[in-house]
């Protein structure tokens, strides 16, 4: 078993930034990869980055690649968003997830554990 506790998140004006970390505990040795996925009101769960902790390799949604960079610290089992240039369309609830094995890292079924998600507003 593996839990997701996310912080960060909050209201930013567009422009702005900000970066959400996601601490997992538990069963480390089975924790695969991370991902980031958002979901705005009336809108389906949309992939935003990922990290496989073996060799850190890091995937994105080419819409985002260039503002939001996914990182992660091995040591403290905790990855992060870094989001940047904000714009009010970002605004969603985004979620942590974490998988046990490898596979496509933006289908979202594919996720074995989940965070308990965190707003981001962005205000135009």
């Amino acid at each position: 078993q593996v839990q997701l506790v996310q912080s960060g998140g909050g209201l930013v004006q567009a422009g702005g930034s900000l970066r959400l970390s996601c601490a997992a505990s538990g069963r480390s040795s089975s924790n695969y990869a991370m991902g980031w996925f958002r979901q705005a009101p009336g809108k389906e769960r949309e992939f935003v980055g990922a990290i496989r902790w073996s060799g850190l390799t890091r995937y994105y949604t080419d819409s985002m690649k260039g503002r939001f960079s996914v990182s992660g610290d091995t040591a403290k089992n905790t990855v992060y968003l870094q989001m940047n240039n904000l714009k009010p369309e970002d605004t969603a609830v985004y979620y942590c997830a974490a998988r046990t094995n490898d596979g496509r890292m933006s289908v979202a079924y594919e996720y074995d554990y989940w965070g308990q998600g965190t707003q981001v507003t962005v205000s135009s």
